[in-house]
This record gives C-alpha cells, sequence and structure tokens, in this order.
C-alpha cells in the first residue's frame, strides 16, 4: 500500500465535507462518508493510475483524479459527490484537494490559472 501525504487544503476539505455530513445527516451519515472517503484513499493506494482515475494534466502537470462514486456501493452512501485530486510519485501519493464534482476545479488546484479567468470573465 503506498503512503499518503495529505495537503493543508486537502485536509480543510475534509473537515469541511465532514462537518457538513454531520449537520445534515448526523453521526451515522458522518461516519458512512468518512468510510467511504478511506475506501476512496485506500483504492488510489491500490492503483494510482487505474481504470477509474483520470488523468488531470490540464490542471497541473502531473494530478490525477479520483470521483468517490466509485466505493460507494460497499459504504451506503447514495450519491457520493467528491473527486479526490492528487499527484503520485512512486510509493507517495500527496493528496492535493477533495473537492465537490460541480466545483470547477481550476479554481482550487492553479491559482495562476484562478486569476486569468477572473480577468478574462471582467
Amino acid at each position: 500500500m503506498a503512503r499518503f501525504r495529505i495537503s493543508t487544503p486537502a485536509r480543510a476539505d475534509l473537515a469541511a465535507i465532514l462537518a457538513t455530513s454531520q449537520e445534515r445527516w448526523g453521526d451515522d451519515g458522518r461516519a458512512r462518508y468518512a468510510a467511504l472517503l478511506a475506501a476512496a484513499l485506500q483504492a488510489i493506494g491500490r492503483d494510482a493510475t487505474g481504470p477509474m482515475t483520470r488523468d488531470r494534466d490540464e490542471l497541473l502537470p502531473g494530478i490525477r483524479s479520483y470521483h468517490t462514486r466509485n466505493v460507494r456501493k460497499t459504504h451506503g452512501v447514495q450519491g457520493p459527490v467528491h473527486v479526490v485530486f492528487y499527484r503520485a510519485t512512486g510509493p507517495l501519493i500527496e493528496v492535493v484537494r477533495v473537492l465537490h464534482e460541480r466545483v470547477e476545479p481550476a479554481f482550487h488546484l492553479n491559482p495562476a490559472r484562478r486569476s486569468t479567468i477572473r480577468r478574462r470573465g471582467k
């Protein structure tokens, strides 16, 4: 199994996701979603470049993504909506962000691109 490094922004993402789960679905819902997120990380650790992952070089070099819906069936979560963005380098997997599927990842992964997009929209 690979080793994981979870970035500071990803830690904040995970804390916010679990806090929201707690508010909406209580202790049981939070526990189910935490198990789902852990299963997603385990799946990434087993096969970081597997068929359930996506190359996301358009966002940042070396970035891949894994949608939590790929592990939902075993954790009782009906509609998981988060995507894990990570970089795999040898035995280390760096989790960069964990974002809602409706969020534009370029705004959260690439600060330079964010400012370019904002300027274009003015």
